[in-house]
């Protein structure tokens, strides 16, 4: 016999030994019923189980939040008298949250390592927090100076505590580029610098990045600046608000949001007292919306992205525009804010069922924007609630407060009177409704939470 005969006859005893191993292993598996047993797909009441255990709990609005940490010393010291806190906002992985205030700082206050604080038991009272009414829950872990006056800021959307590469936000104050600072060391990683007709440095009056991370649109007069995250300096596109015919959204863009559900839009509020909805990728104008008493301050979605919930300065109403149809305003909400110029922030809890919004009144209302009727409201400050920010998927927000006072001229370097619930920041804690009974989460309960997957599905 030759050496390719043996070695075919070797291959030929090789294949059907194999084939022996296999069939002798289906029959094995087909006897056992426990092992099939494993692999097969859970039953209805095994997911609506899991559904149960692992879904988002339903905050209790009905029930007035309790204050779990509280923050106002660190505002105190700054050079400038008349501080005051201007906006507050979690971060996209709930780990940490960022202010800014009138002394042109930015501060990053850490809220994972402090999950298991015991509960203090105070209620809404804004005067029976259990923290020493001389100290602060904790000090910042970042405090970053801008040098001019802070106009707005935005975290990176994929910002995650676990990669410190995306831990970033981007902040534009006056006569300043917009920086790209890094959340984890406090440094400033690189600037995007737009320039005029004259060559000199025009600082962005609104900012946000888009939803994939790779782009940061800027708010300018009467214009739109798109920078490459990944190509930092001087390098940008530029797209006119205004089309040929002198139509379109007139004076500074002052606010900026994406639609969450990917479908490419977003909408730029204008000090003209208008909003607009744009094609992300050609900048494309779709409608323009009229209806705002004051110059817009602050817009944004629904989480369905069917609604566009929009805000300005001297106006007493938030307005929904449902953006399939753009012709008449759905409700309007209302807030404390007639008579200031104040930019006051709101949000949409991650569920997308209520909106929570400050006012000179010092109150937090909240409203169903199923039917935008009033639920209820908190005292979260003694002075105007500036911004008020929902945890990204905890039941849970923070709240800054404080607005300008104005002192006479001979007591201007000296110190202006405030108690500890003024010009202050606070993280709230809300009550749950539960299966058997109400109960308040605690810090024990952070783990066993998941983000809800249901959305907003409209007034």
């Amino acid at each position: 016999m030759s050496v390719t005969e043996a070695m075919g006859q070797e291959e030929e005893e090789q294949e059907e030994n194999h084939n022996q191993n296999n069939n002798h292993e289906s029959k094995s598996k087909s006897n056992s019923p426990s092992e099939v047993a494993e692999i097969t797909e859970p039953t209805k009441d095994q997911e609506e189980q899991q559904q149960q255990e692992y879904s988002w709990p339903v905050i209790r609005f009905d029930v007035p939040p309790h204050r779990t940490y509280h923050f106002y010393n660190q505002f105190r010291n700054s050079p400038n008298p008349n501080n005051f806190l201007k906006a507050i906002k979690w971060s996209p992985d709930g780990s940490c949250f960022l202010t800014s205030s009138e002394d042109n700082t930015l501060r990053v206050f850490t809220f994972i390592l402090f999950f298991n604080r015991p509960d203090n038991g105070s209620g809404g009272d804004i005067n029976t927090c259990s923290i020493a009414a001389d100290e602060d829950s904790y000090a910042a872990k970042l405090v970053m100076n801008e040098g001019e006056s802070v106009y707005d800021f935005c975290w990176y959307p994929y910002m995650s505590a676990s990669d410190p590469v995306s831990c970033v936000f981007a902040s534009t104050a006056r006569d300043h580029p917009i920086h790209l600072w890094d959340a984890t060391s406090g440094e400033l990683r690189c600037t995007y610098r737009a320039y005029d007709a004259m060559d000199e440095i025009t600082a962005a009056f609104s900012i946000a990045f888009n939803p994939t991370g790779t782009k940061i649109f800027a708010g300018y007069n009467k214009a739109v600046r798109i920078f490459d995250i990944h190509r930092p300096g001087r390098d940008f596109k530029q797209h006119s608000t205004l089309q040929g015919n002198k139509e379109g959204q007139t004076g500074i863009i002052s606010a900026l949001a994406f639609c969450p559900t990917h479908t490419g839009l977003l909408a730029m509020g204008s000090y003209s007292q208008t909003s607009a909805i744009y094609q992300e990728d050609n900048m494309e104008l779709l409608y323009v919306l009229h209806g705002q008493e004051g110059g817009v301050t602050h817009v944004q979605f629904s989480k369905d992205g069917n609604y566009l919930y929009t805000g300005g300065r001297k106006d007493p109403y938030i307005l929904c525009w449902d953006i399939r149809k753009a012709v008449d305003v759905v409700y309007k909400l209302y807030r404390s804010s007639e008579s200031t110029n104040q930019r006051i922030l709101f949000d949409i809890e991650p569920l997308g069922r209520h909106l929570g919004t400050g006012g000179q009144d010092g109150f937090v209302h909240m409203y169903d924007l199923q039917t935008g009727h009033w639920v209820s409201s908190f005292q979260a400050a003694s002075d105007t609630v500036s911004g008020f920010s929902f945890h990204p998927f905890l039941p849970m927000a923070a709240s800054s407060s404080g607005h300008r006072r104005f002192v006479v001229p001979d007591d201007i370097y000296e110190d202006v009177p405030l108690s500890g619930n003024e010009n202050c920041a606070s993280v709230w804690s809300f009550s749950v409704a539960s299966v058997e009974n109400d109960t308040e989460l605690n810090g024990n309960d952070f783990n066993n939470l998941s983000e809800h997957e249901e959305l907003h599905q409209g007034p």
